[in-house]
Order: structure tokens, then sequence, then C-alpha cells
């Protein structure tokens, strides 16, 4: 291969990963604009792939199809022992945005608020999703009790839940639109007072921040995952990805997303 062409072929790797970059900042730029992260810390996790579709716009049905199987494999990855960030949004009525499809809060009560959460699904195939993770309620709390974590606290399974949606909206999208890999940032946004803390539970499911390291800067963790791999594959990702997230905070394992052993066996 002569010189110019090796220039070429860096230059173009160059390019590809500098726009990719760019897509990235600006979706990330998108989703976490208007989130009131000085009162609660919010989850940010956007995805991109790699070749972005060239095809009409995504109609409505096929938006709704992509969040009905997105559902069913967020539970599949992370069960119900937390919150799911896309059972907060309207799923059965996306609604036009900016060349893409928005799935709108539903949990604008005063009693649901603390589960806010955002959605898209843009006709070229990107994904996003924006969930208030800090100040949930407490699960032995009732709905209208007032016991609250503070805004600064993010339980390790908020997290999980989150990344799961996010990661099924990438599967069920590429499966929709056949995009193969993705570049996805996950970022955690908090702007109040105090360092953010990520709360695990111990062996008797108690709340437990032994282990936390005080983070005041959530730096965002970026990766390219492969949507059309096998399902034991994909499952591992969506792990792999959850634990670098919470491992930044000092909890050392995932509790709740368990795939497969990676040799296929139960």
């Amino acid at each position: 291969m002569k010189e110019r062409q090796i220039e070429a072929m860096y230059r173009a790797r160059f390019d590809e990963r500098h726009h990719a970059t760019e897509a990235l900042d600006s979706l990330f730029t998108e989703a976490a604009a208007g989130r009131d992260s000085r009162k609660r810390a919010w989850l940010i996790a956007v995805a991109h792939p790699r070749l972005p579709l060239v095809i009409e716009r995504l109609t409505r049905d096929q938006a709704q199809k992509v969040m009905s199987k997105a559902e069913s494999l967020a539970l599949m990855y992370a069960g119900r022992g937390g919150v799911h960030p896309l059972e907060s949004v309207d799923r059965l009525n996306p609604r036009p945005g900016l060349r893409r499809w928005v799935l709108v809060n539903t949990a604008a009560a005063a009693y649901s608020l603390w589960k806010e959460a955002w959605a898209t699904i843009h006709h070229d195939g990107s994904v996003t999703l924006a969930a208030a993770v800090g100040g949930h309620r407490r699960a032995a709390s009732g709905a209208e009790d007032g016991e609250f974590f503070e805004g600064r606290h993010v339980e390790s399974s908020a997290i999980e839940c989150s990344i799961a949606d996010m990661m099924a909206l990438v599967r069920a999208t590429a499966d929709l639109t056949g995009a193969g890999e993705y570049d996805v940032r996950v970022g955690v946004e908090w702007a109040g007072e105090g360092p953010l803390t990520i709360l695990t539970r111990d062996t008797m499911g108690f709340v437990y921040d032994e282990v936390s390291t005080p983070l005041h800067r959530y730096t965002p963790v970026e990766t390219t995952v492969n949507a059309v791999a096998s399902d034991p594959d994909f499952f591992w990702q969506v792990h792999d990805l959850a634990q670098d997230c919470v491992n930044q905070g000092g909890v050392s394992n995932v509790l709740m997303i368990r795939p497969p052993e990676r040799d296929g066996s139960a």
C-alpha cells in the first residue's frame, strides 16, 4: 500500500471518529437540556449508528413497534426490581419531532414526578433516553409519604434499569432498521450541592453506601456496541456497560442484569 493510500485511510478513520463524536455531542446536549439537574441527578444516554440510515422517515407505527419490543427486552435484561424509565413514557403515542419521534414523559403528577423520563427515536436510527435517577422514592415508602433520597443520591438499580432500557431501544431500533454498530454515551448530570453518590444494597437488601466514591463530576462512559450480535453477546454488552457506569461510583457489581454464562450455558 502506497504512502498516500495509508494517509488517506488514516484520515478517513479520523474523520469518521470526529463525525461520530460530533453526533454524540449533539444528541447528548439536546437530551440533557432543560433537566432540573440542580435538584436531582439525571441519567442521559444517547446512541448513534456508525452508518446513519438514509431511508424514508420512520412511521408512527414503526416507532410504536420499536417501543413495544424495547419494553419487553428491557425487562429481560433487568427485571422488576427497579424503576424502568421506559415505563414512564407514552409508548403508545409517539409525537413527531425534528426528524424523530418523541416519547413524552407520563410521570407528571406530583406523586410520580420523581421517576420522570423522556426518550426519542430518530429517523437515522439514533436513540436517546433522559431519566431522573436522583431523589427516587425509597422502596419501602408509600406514594405520598415524602420519603425520598436526596437528589444527589442514585441507587445503582436506577442506573442498571436505565442502561437496560437504553440498550433495549438500541436493539429494537437496529432490528427494524438493520443498523449494525452503535456509538453509545452514558452520563449522569448533577449540578446541585454535594458530591454525586451511587448507592447499592447489602446482602440483606438494605441501602449501602460504605463503598461509594463521592463524585464531583461523573465522567461520561462511551463504548461501541454491536446491535445485531447474538442474544447472549448483546446481553453481555448490556451488562458490561452497566458495570462501567456503576464502577465509577465505587460499586463493584451490578445487581439486576444477569446474562447467561459466556459459554452459553444457563
